[in-house]
């Protein structure tokens, strides 16, 4: 399938809204189809002569890999679930010490656990506030430690009194990354490009990275900001800011609430992970199963219209396709994140952190599969519902919001079914 192919399946939704925006609510044909025998939403039927992505149990591992693939995945999980020690290089500041102790509810999913993001906005410039330790707290650390350097206390770092931002960040489940990994730069950013010229008021801004292998400029799409481009940059940014391990691309410690100085006396000075350690953690989130769609019922098929029709699709892109991957299950597949992995004007729901070119009203659209295994929503999970997330957007998500309200109760209703069904 050629990219235009590609774009046109992933677009039909955003298509299907242009020609419905100017339609009043009261007007929105949300009636199932008569009969449907397809296990997605509309914008699915398109896909028939398309290579779709198996979904799978959560938790579980990809369809169709080999047997290598599966010897990889096992080692991946085993290297989630292993708890690093200080004498392993964990700290001397982190938040956790392992993957699974925020992505296990269910295995790469979240348990809603919070993390904190400070900084100090002057004259509407964004300082992380670095030489103070941001902008990301690590709220645990190792303690007392003796060495040759002498003893010394590692405490957990705190919001300093010159922070006039602080936010809260939910850790992001981990299900079918490898799927949107192995989604072509060309992809987004003409995705990009339509949504400017199809829905200008809600178009996204590709995030342009660094990946830091090359050194080349690519398009982020993992983390709330979409501040890394891959799934290994990922891996080895999670590494170095969640558990304190130094390892290839990220070889120089976080200074304790900004003291350098401190790092006199960390007990193992050496970069910690030789890359072995963020290469079996990938290995593991890029072969984990896309989540599998609950059941299809005509309330769910309706909500999937409704979707569409009050504008959600416009960021939430039902629909994207994989480009060449060496992992067969990944190459050339269409998928339903229902998310264009781009950043959005969120409004007063940004966080206002900056990082890269995502400002603090920026914010990477949240995919919606496996929405149903979340225990919280939105980027600092102050909703605990569904419904009561769409009603916190803000800023581009606003026109959509506002429909969502004016919904009857029925619509409203569908809608709800159909986001618990994927």
């Amino acid at each position: 399938m050629s990219p235009r192919q590609s774009l046109a399946v992933s677009f039909f939704s955003l298509c299907f809204l242009v020609a419905g925006c100017e339609t009043s609510n009261s007007n929105l044909n949300t009636s199932p189809p008569t009969s449907s025998s397809s296990d997605e939403i509309m914008p699915a039927d398109l896909t028939t002569n398309m290579a779709l992505a198996t979904a799978a149990a959560l938790g579980a591992p990809l369809h169709g890999l080999t047997a290598d693939e599966q010897a990889r995945f096992a080692a991946g999980v085993a290297e989630f679930e292993d708890a690093e020690e200080p004498d392993e290089g964990l700290g001397p500041v982190f938040n956790e010490a392992s993957c699974s102790s925020c992505h296990a509810a269910p295995l790469g999913g979240t348990t809603g656990r919070a993390e904190t993001r400070f900084g100090r906005v002057s004259n509407g410039i964004f300082d992380p506030l670095a030489n103070l330790g941001g902008s990301l707290i690590q709220d645990h650390a190792i303690g007392l430690v003796h060495t040759s350097a002498g003893d010394f206390t590692y405490v957990p770092e705190v919001v300093p009194p010159s922070a006039n931002v602080a936010a809260l960040r939910i850790t992001t489940p981990l299900f079918g990354l490898g799927l949107v990994d192995a989604v072509p730069d060309a992809e987004l950013l003409q995705l990009a490009r339509l949504e400017a010229r199809l829905a200008p008021s809600t178009q996204g801004t590709p995030s342009m990275t660094t990946e830091i292998l090359t050194g080349k400029t690519r398009v982020g799409r993992f983390g709330w900001k979409a501040q890394n481009p891959t799934l290994h940059q990922f891996a080895g940014d999670a590494y170095l800011n969640e558990m304190g391990i130094t390892n290839p691309e990220f070889p120089n410690e976080n200074c304790p609430q900004g003291n350098c100085a401190s790092l006199a006396f960390n007990p193992l000075s050496a970069v910690n992970d030789t890359g072995d350690g963020v290469t079996a953690f990938t290995d593991f989130m890029s072969m984990l199963g896309p989540p599998r769609r609950g059941a299809i019922t005509r309330t769910t098929i309706a909500g999937g219209a409704v979707f569409v029709g009050i504008g959600c699709a416009n960021c939430h892109t039902p629909i994207l396709t994989t480009g060449d991957s060496p992992i067969a299950a990944l190459s050339h597949k269409a998928f339903q994140p229902f998310s264009d992995f781009l950043l959005h004007d969120m409004g007063s729901l940004g966080d206002g952190i900056t990082q890269g070119n995502a400002t603090g009203r920026l914010m990477r659209t949240a995919p919606l599969w496996g929405l149903s295994s979340r225990p919280v929503y939105l980027h600092d999970g102050r909703a605990s519902t569904p419904s009561q997330a769409i009603l916190a957007h803000a800023g581009q998500g606003q026109r959509a919001r506002d429909r969502y309200a004016a919904l009857r109760p029925g619509e409203q209703a569908a809608l709800l079914a159909f986001l618990k069904s994927l």
